[in-house]
């Protein structure tokens, strides 16, 4: 969740680490700092409390600290509060050995407890800490090098990690090491760098490594050699990110969210386009063939957050159009259920970053039960990617808001492509009714276009709800799903309190909560669903409820019932959240900036959640 940036070459370090360090703030810290080699013996640390542009304004943009290696690290806490003594860098007492770290070390208190006994003392309340001089500690009783010092730390440390380490002895060298949480290394011109992400690096290269689970990686100037946990050297080969350094920038917007709210046509049709071609759809790339599909008689999805109601809408959608049951888990359950999955299933996890913890650990529980899996994943060599034994990739390019919007749309479209594959590979299509729906699926991107287009009356409405306290979002079948999904957009970046709730549950509980001035929200887009719903719009206008109603065009009846309503095009009914979403992401993110608050680094929350 944390932000790790680290740099060797032959330029100034501080500025590079600092330029890579904002990439990062979506990620979510509260605090931050950078470690610089001054020369062969001597390192500044320099750390902050809050911001990092105090970091930046402290050292002049970077300019202030001299050399060319160095780590950065913003921090989200765990262990300890939020303090400068409790950033990062961390080091050993005599600085030999210093280091930052993302993950969580849970065995943390044991180890600390020991080291104590050996006559290190510690400042922080950190569990980083910890992790650094129990490297140091190995690294003089055996006096075998950093790789031999790291290695042996690894196998006492429990919990995931992802460390960043410079030793008193190694001028110009970084050495670093992971366990269930990302890091990439890149280089060029002579120069490498490591980050916790790509946007770190993006606007220095696009060649990267991708260090795998329990190896170590020594960083040289332009130079990477990577060792398994034995010490051994293995190879590794190149990989090239796609994405260009400038789609990683605002581009003229605000902030980055509306960006990416605008950028969803075009990331939409790039999903459609990667497995779609002649009318048909190819998933070649996926791995996925027809035979197989045949076979599954089980779908389990799991994810979190957003990912999981994209994963509530594909329910719907690949139960009505093939006869497969389909269970949605949300995954920080599923991996403690002890259930045991059906034989000829399919789990599919979808996570935007590949490396969210509680959906890494569902894929792997499934693969020890011998379940084949599928990841919908937005990061190409992310560690959900690498290890699921199918892959398909949202080509949503990098998402820096905390708040998700555009990889959310790829999510629903790959979701509606492998339903509709599904329901052609099981014979339970006609060809004419698949056309019609791949038809239907392509007209997307430009209807997402035109929704943007009323964007300023949206606005308009959100003024009205800047000061309000508490909001209800209702819907049926995948209008719910979709509401769920609008509830979390205003809650996670306005700090409204609000909730989702499946239409025909009002009676059962909810409908006590709505009194004079409540707002109400209602997605009304399943035409077999709309008199039902809009039933419920009346039970809770007459309970002083104010409604808001997002519909298909054409169903003007809705304003005899709702004060506002925003239109989307028609659409085969099974497609309508991906237009029903639009108008409720632009009204999260206009509460929010009415609100004055910071669209894209929303309170206490990180981008890749990659710590349970």
């Amino acid at each position: 969740m944390c932000g790790i940036v680290g740099f060797t070459g032959k330029r100034q370090a501080a500025p590079v680490l600092l330029d890579g360090l904002s990439k990062l703030e979506y990620r979510g810290y509260d605090s931050a700092g950078i470690a610089v080699r001054l020369g062969d013996k001597d390192t500044e640390i320099i750390k902050e409390k809050g911001k990092l542009k105090k970091l930046a304004d402290k050292t002049d943009n970077g300019n202030a600290v001299k050399g060319c290696c160095g780590i950065g690290h913003t921090r989200w806490a765990t262990h300890g509060e939020p303090s400068a003594l409790n950033a990062h860098p961390h080091a050993s007492d005599d600085e030999n050995v210093i280091a930052v770290h993302n993950g969580i070390i849970e065995n943390y208190q044991e180890l600390k407890g020991k080291l104590v006994k050996s006559g290190y003392e510690f400042k922080s309340q950190t569990d980083t800490e910890v992790a650094v001089k129990l490297v140091d500690y190995y690294y003089k009783k055996y006096n075998g090098g950093p790789v031999d010092a790291i290695a042996r730390a690894m196998y006492r440390i429990r919990g995931s990690y992802a460390l960043c380490v410079m030793f008193k002895d190694y001028a110009g060298e970084i050495y670093t090491a992971r366990k269930d949480s990302p890091m990439i290394i890149g280089i060029a011109d002579g120069e490498t760098y490591v980050a916790s992400d790509v946007p770190a690096i993006l606007k220095y290269t696009r060649n990267v490594y991708y260090i795998g689970n329990m190896e170590i990686a020594r960083l040289e100037k332009g130079k990477v050699t990577f060792y398994n946990i034995d010490r051994e050297e293995i190879i590794k080969e190149l990989t090239e990110i796609k994405w260009d350094a400038e789609s990683a920038e605002k581009g003229g917007y605000e902030h980055f969210m509306m960006k990416e709210i605008h950028e969803q046509s075009k990331v939409i049709k790039g999903t459609i386009n990667s497995v779609v071609t002649n009318g048909k759809v190819h998933f070649d790339s996926v791995n996925l063939t027809d035979e197989e599909m045949q076979q599954i008689q089980q779908i389990y999805i799991v994810a979190c957050g957003s990912a999981y109601h994209v994963g509530v809408a594909a329910q719907y959608v690949i139960e009505e159009l093939t006869s497969l049951q389909v269970r949605v888990e949300l995954a920080s359950e599923f991996r403690y259920r002890k259930m045991k999955l059906s034989k000829n299933s399919l789990v599919i996890v979808i996570s935007q970053s590949g490396e969210t913890a509680d959906t890494l650990a569902a894929l792997r529980e499934a693969k020890e039960q011998g379940v084949k899996t599928l990841a919908i994943v937005n990061v190409v060599g992310s560690s959900i990617a690498r290890e699921a034994d199918n892959v398909f990739y949202t080509l949503a390019g990098p998402e820096i808001s905390v708040a998700t919007t555009k990889a959310y749309s790829t999510q629903l479209i790959a979701g509606y492509l492998l339903a509709l594959q599904f329901a052609k590979a099981r014979n339970e299509i006609e060809e004419k009714r698949y056309k019609t729906l791949l038809a239907e699926i392509n007209t997307i991107p430009e209807k997402v276009e035109k929704i943007l287009q009323d964007k300023e009356r949206i606005q308009w409405f959100a003024n009205k709800l800047i000061n309000i306290k508490d909001a209800f979002f209702i819907g049926r079948g995948i209008d719910y799903a979709i509401g769920m999904e609008g509830s979390l957009k205003l809650k996670e970046i306005s700090y409204i309190h609000s909730e989702a709730y499946a239409a025909g549950e009002l009676k059962h509980g909810p409908i006590s909560l709505i009194e004079d001035g409540t707002i109400v929200i209602s997605v009304v887009t399943q035409e077999n669903l709309t008199e039902k719903t809009i039933s419920n719009m009346v039970e809770v206008k007459s309970r002083g409820a104010h409604l808001m109603a997002v519909t298909t065009a054409g169903n003007y009846f809705i304003e005899d019932t709702a004060e506002f309503v925003s239109y989307v095009p028609k659409i085969d009914q099974l497609f309508a959240g991906s237009l029903s979403v639009v108008p409720l992401q632009l009204l999260g993110y206009y509460v929010s900036i009415g609100k004055g608050f910071d669209v894209d680094k929303p309170r206490n929350l990180a981008k890749s959640v990659t710590v349970e």
